[in-house]
């Protein structure tokens, strides 16, 4: 057996259980592991050797059992059932559709009294492990039992017993007993009467927080929805806010980040990322089991979870140490030239642009803008701009106008402070799609060209081969 993603725990043992299944021409077996040390594999298998005994088979009626509890409790009935399929299996399945038909059966839920919720809730819990479970090792010709599984795991997002019903991971976090009620003070708010100006509304500044997590996150949700035509909620967000909080802690990691081209930083960035995936196999196994098993959409999160990474970690100051690479650049200006004619800033932007285009059709990467070749800092106040927020306004728009409204998605810009000048980093992840590059009149194809990175250098492919290397990277289109 070759072995190539990391394993642990119980999806360790059933993985590479398989070897023990037996043939009449099998005299032994081999494993051969890219991923994972024998101390990890040796872990994994200890709780289930020798002394581990199951005390009964499963029964599959089980299933049936539990199916015929849920239908007394009154709370749904088999076309509620139904009408929820229609809308799931559909080709034109919403959310709204997903919700509106789940919601006479939350309603007919909020109708029972605490006892009788609380044992339902069990019972529907009950039915969505078995059948996840039983549906791996067993083939249901009984397409009911499916269609009430995938009603019951939406369904049992939706309902709650109120302040009794916190996840396992928040009680096991919580001491009830640490916690009371103290007046720390009393009295009035006094307030002078002053007159004071009130600066209006701009950008956020660089390093701000103000909720950038939960907006980033928020994003990395709505994009792989939209992309995979998935349900991903809340419950999948707290996972990937645990393995991004996880790679944040990770002093080695950060360290690699700041001081290393993006290709090596990939590199020490894939195997972490790879067990942190690991680790949610018990708390989000409806995730994990996507990832693994779906390698377009466990690969598409991994590079959103890096570029969210990397954009994060990445210092202007530490970038000026290296030389310029397939994932890196500097510019000296993106409006104005230092060196040519100031009238016409056509040249200058359109070379910041094909930077940017080409990073985004290959494997992304980091344009310095404010920084010349030899890497000496020029900042960005030439570009007669009147502060920054003008500046990142302008970079969007001329981002916009020349690569399009969905490019624009795919970069993200900041300044940052680097010898007591103003510099620009902007952090270009890996588009979708193609993205083609037309600057006033400055194209020469048709729609638009295709540029791509090679080496340190930027490469304007011609018409023939931007259709091969489109075909190749993107698919069809």
């Amino acid at each position: 057996m070759y072995v190539d993603k990391k394993l642990g725990g119980v999806n360790a043992v059933q993985t590479l259980s398989r070897l023990n299944r037996t043939h009449p021409d099998k005299d032994g077996t081999m494993v051969l592991d890219f991923a994972n040390e024998p101390d990890e594999i040796r872990k994994a298998f200890e709780p289930y050797y020798e002394t581990t005994v199951l005390s009964e088979e499963t029964d599959p009626n089980l299933l049936y059992e539990v199916q015929g509890r849920l239908f007394d409790f009154g709370v749904f009935a088999a076309a509620d059932i139904e009408t929820f399929a229609r809308s799931y299996f559909g080709r034109n399945a919403t959310q709204d559709r997903l919700y509106a038909a789940l919601e006479p059966a939350r309603q007919r839920f909020t109708e029972l009294v605490d006892e009788e919720a609380r044992d339902f809730l069990g019972q529907l819990t009950d039915y969505v492990r078995l059948y996840a479970f039983l549906s791996q090792v067993l083939t249901f010709a009984d397409t009911d039992l499916e269609k009430l599984y995938v009603f019951a795991r939406h369904l049992r997002r939706l309902l709650s017993l109120g302040r009794e019903a916190l996840p396992l991971d928040v009680q096991q976090n919580i001491d009830v007993d640490s916690f009371r009620i103290q007046r720390a003070s009393r009295g009035r708010v006094a307030l002078e009467r002053h007159v004071r100006p009130l600066d209006p509304a701009g950008s956020k500044p660089a390093g701000g927080a103000g909720g950038e997590q939960l907006e980033a996150l928020s994003r990395i949700i709505e994009g792989l929805n939209d992309r995979f035509g998935l349900n991903l909620t809340d419950e999948h967000r707290v996972t990937l806010e645990r393995i991004r909080s996880a790679l944040d802690k990770d002093a080695g990691l950060t360290a690699s980040a700041r001081v290393n081209t993006r290709e090596n930083v990939r590199l020490t960035f894939d195997p972490k990322v790879d067990d942190k995936i690991q680790e949610i196999v018990e708390t989000n196994f409806e995730l994990y089991k996507r990832i693994t098993d779906d390698p377009e959409f466990g690969q598409a999160l991994k590079d959103i979870l890096f570029e969210d990474y990397i954009r994060r970690h990445r210092r202007a100051e530490e970038l000026l140490k290296l030389q310029e690479s397939r994932t890196l650049e500097f510019k000296s200006s993106l409006r104005w030239s230092l060196k040519e004619d100031r009238k016409d800033d056509r040249h200058v932007t359109h070379a910041a642009l094909k930077t940017i285009a080409a990073f985004l059709n290959t494997e992304g990467g980091d344009l310095l803008i404010g920084v010349d070749d030899d890497r000496k800092v020029l900042g960005i106040d030439h570009n007669r701009l009147e502060n920054d927020d003008k500046f990142m306004r302008h970079l969007a728009q001329v981002a916009r106008n020349g690569l399009g409204d969905r490019a624009g998605t795919c970069i993200d810009p900041e300044t940052q402070i680097v010898e007591g000048k103003t510099v620009c980093l902007v952090a270009c992840q890996r588009s979708p799609e193609p993205v083609y590059l037309r600057w006033k009149g400055l194209e020469k194809a048709r729609r638009g060209d295709l540029y791509v990175r090679s080496g340190p250098g930027t490469v304007r492919l011609g018409e023939t081969d931007a259709g091969k290397y489109v075909a190749s990277r993107f698919g069809p289109t």
